[in-house]
């Protein structure tokens, strides 16, 4: 069984481990964070790397990134899955905390136009921006951030801008991955549970479960398909369209932890029990996955680690406006992980599920 990775602890760094790991020596990254002159612009990039890969950012490289004064960060949310949000926004906070920068939070609410977030965002005079989904794959926001010249990151989209860098997973990779685990574990009839269709990862998701069901020779069947919208409301009415049909799936594959927590809810209203009669998993390993029973299997995607990464890059492309020199765009792809816990199983040996239990009946977990 594959373990959850140990996060990245930043700020437990030394200039002296930023020095090592350029290649340099700790005058020269001293010289980088103050912002001296005297440095070779590819020393200058190696450096720079180093203290992102280390999360090594310390207060003063904060002040001489923006002169006299904080570095700003704006931060722009607009996501329907608490989880997701609560664990990216304690990352940037952390980050931020630890570099010395101030940061943002704004709300783009959808009656107020995009746009008008967009301006509220340059008025608190932020020194850049942090975009993570869904915003990430607004065009009408990253457009008018790449108008203002404000230097962006975007966060888990699986289609970058050109002008902005990037932090993202392997969603393509990731769902197909987990779909292969469920058909070696057995099922054939697997439900899937798409994401929000404003969202490019969520294609990437669907595709990466259409191709490991081909490369069994197993035709897409658009019954087993349900859309969601990455909330639990949205994971309910899904869950429910696929477990009313005459032949129900053996597993049920939902692109994010809140739909999949739906599904378990609906299942065990239905007097299904979880993982035996109906395998059920997720995707990002919020904390909302190891708070419902059984807890989910589900696809890591390091939110955390992302919004800290996503913090020291837009930091590196501030400091380079500042300075007059070209922003370079950075993709970073981080790695996921298949986080195996007791929500699947082989598929049942029979393929007629329990009948519906009277209402209020409780669940039937197995001793």
């Amino acid at each position: 069984m594959e373990q959850r990775t140990k996060r990245r602890r930043a700020g437990g760094q030394t200039i002296t481990d930023v020095a090592r790991r350029a290649g340099v020596s700790p005058m020269t990254v001293s010289r980088v964070i103050n912002g001296e002159k005297n440095v070779r612009e590819a020393t200058r990039d190696r450096v720079s790397d180093a203290i992102r890969e280390l999360g090594y950012a310390p207060n003063a490289a904060a002040r001489s990134l923006a002169s006299a004064r904080a570095v700003s960060i704006g931060l722009l949310y607009s996501n329907p899955s608490a989880a997701y949000l609560s664990e990216f926004l304690l990352g940037s906070l952390d980050q931020c905390s630890r570099s010395g920068f101030q940061l943002v939070v704004q709300k783009c609410d959808t009656d107020e136009g995009e746009l008008r977030a967009v301006d509220r965002l340059l008025a608190a005079g932020v020194d850049g921006v942090i975009l993570p989904p869904p915003l990430c794959d607004a065009r009408v926001i990253v457009e008018g951030l790449q108008a203002a010249g404000l230097p962006t990151v975007v966060v888990a989209t699986g289609a970058p801008p050109a002008f902005a860098s990037a932090i993202r997973i392997d969603d393509f990779h990731a769902a197909e991955a987990m779909t292969r685990h469920l058909l070696e574990r057995g099922h054939r009839r697997i439900g899937f549970i798409r994401g929000h269709p404003n969202q490019t990862a969520s294609a990437q998701r669907y595709e990466g479960y259409v191709a490991a069901l081909k490369t069994e020779g197993i035709e897409v069947d658009a019954d087993l398909v349900a859309q969601g919208f990455f909330t639990y409301h949205s994971g309910r009415d899904a869950a429910d369209r696929l477990l009313s049909l005459p032949t129900v799936p053996t597993a049920i594959f939902a692109s994010n932890d809140d739909m999949a927590a739906a599904t378990i809810a609906v299942a065990h209203q239905r007097g299904l029990d979880v993982p035996r009669d109906l395998t059920v998993c997720g995707f990002d390993d919020t904390a909302l996955a190891t708070t419902v029973w059984p807890e989910l299997t589900t696809i890591r995607q390091p939110v955390s680690e992302m919004s800290r990464n996503a913090v020291l890059l837009l930091a590196e492309a501030i400091r380079r406006k500042a300075a007059g020199q070209a922003t370079i765009p950075v993709d970073e792809v981080m790695p996921y992980h298949l986080v195996l816990r007791q929500s699947d199983d082989v598929p049942s040996p029979s393929s007629t599920p329990p009948k519906r239990s009277a209402a209020g009946a409780g669940d039937t977990r197995r001793p």
